[in-house]
Formats: C-alpha cells, sequence, structure tokens
C-alpha cells in the first residue's frame, strides 16, 4: 500500500465531509494523532479500521485502499442506456442511468443483462382511462415470481416493486414507444419494445 497516497486520499475525503480528525478519531475509538499519521502518510490504518472508516467517508473500500477513486464517465442523459441491479442478499433493487459501481450487502453488484422476451410469459395489454394495465401469466410463488417491472421512455423510468403471492400486474401510463422491462428472479430481465399492442 501507498501510505502518502492513502493519506492524501483520506484527508480529501475527510474534508469532502466536513469532518475534523477528532470527527474521525471518535467514530473510529482511535486517537486524534492516528488519523494525522494517515494523513502525513507516516501509516495506514489497521486491516479492521477499513470497513468502517469507507462507511464514515462514504467511499469503495478496495479503491480507498488503493489510494485513489476511479469516476465514472458523466451520465450522458441517454435514458436508454439505463442499468437495473438486484442485490442477492437482501433483493434490493437499484438503477443507474449510466455507468456505476453500485454496492449493497458489502458486494458490488453486476448489472443484470436483458435475454430478450421469454417465449412462455404471455403480456395482457387493457387500456383503462390513462393507463395500461397489464397482466403477466407468470406463476408468484416464493420460488418463481416477477420481481420488478420497469418502463422506461424518454427522461423516466417508472419502477413498480412486485412481491411472492401478489397479483402479477402493474399499471403505466399510456405512451407510444418505450421499453418494458420485467425481471423474473429464476429466467432473469426480459425486454418488451412495444407494449401498446393488446397481446405481445
Amino acid at each position: 500500500m501507498d501510505s502518502v497516497k492513502i493519506g492524501k486520499l483520506i484527508a480529501k475525503l475527510r474534508k469532502e465531509k466536513k469532518l475534523t480528525q477528532k470527527n474521525i478519531a471518535d467514530a473510529l475509538g482511535i486517537q486524534n494523532k492516528t488519523v494525522s499519521k494517515w494523513e502525513c502518510g507516516l501509516g495506514c490504518p489497521d486491516l479492521s479500521l477499513w470497513p468502517e472508516l469507507s462507511a464514515i467517508l462514504g467511499v469503495d473500500m478496495k479503491q480507498m485502499m488503493e489510494g485513489e477513486i476511479t469516476s465514472n464517465q458523466p451520465d450522458s442523459g441517454n435514458i436508454d442506456k439505463v442499468r437495473f441491479y438486484v442485490c442477492s442478499s437482501c433483493g434490493n433493487i437499484l438503477v443507474s442511468t449510466g455507468s456505476a459501481s453500485i454496492f449493497c450487502c458489502g458486494r458490488q453488484l453486476e448489472r443484470i443483462l436483458p435475454m430478450g422476451p421469454p417465449a412462455a410469459t404471455k403480456i395482457t395489454v387493457e387500456e383503462m382511462d390513462t393507463d395500461y394495465f397489464i397482466t403477466f401469466d407468470h406463476p408468484m410463488t416464493k420460488e418463481h415470481y416477477i420481481s420488478f417491472v420497469a418502463f422506461v421512455k424518454s427522461d423516466r423510468v417508472l419502477l413498480n416493486r412486485l412481491y411472492p403471492e401478489q397479483s402479477p400486474t402493474c399499471r403505466i401510463p399510456v405512451n407510444t414507444g418505450g421499453k418494458l422491462y420485467v425481471y423474473c428472479i429464476k429466467h432473469g430481465l426480459s425486454v418488451y419494445s412495444d407494449i401498446s399492442r393488446a397481446e405481445l
């Protein structure tokens, strides 16, 4: 480990968070001078302190240990580049509009890649007032269910969370164009490009 590089990064991140060396020391249960030593490049945090230090500073522990935070490319504003992530531990659903480092339950999540529309899942679309009422012919058991449905168009993502033993339906505003993403915990992410037809 490059203690000088790490020390400079710790100081920079601490100042960004508007924290003092004492704030960091108190949160970690160590002395102020220890944090000062790190920032001067005269040593690195003990291995047992890294997880809590990275949480306090709000950064990825691995990148902090390397002494360098890698920035993602700026969001280009193209919502078509939306990415979905699902935590295998807690089931959280996370969305980014471009390249991102996404973590949940202490693990980095991989982007879920769409598989295309599954032949087995039939979708029925009914127009009701200003919404499409969408019904999926899909089991909703604890072992096999649709976890989320997302409609993506222009500048927005409409996310519907579904749960086991719930009816496999959702509503979205009537729209032309856009894409419908459906995530089944067993078969992955599928994409439908035209939901305006009565049946897909």
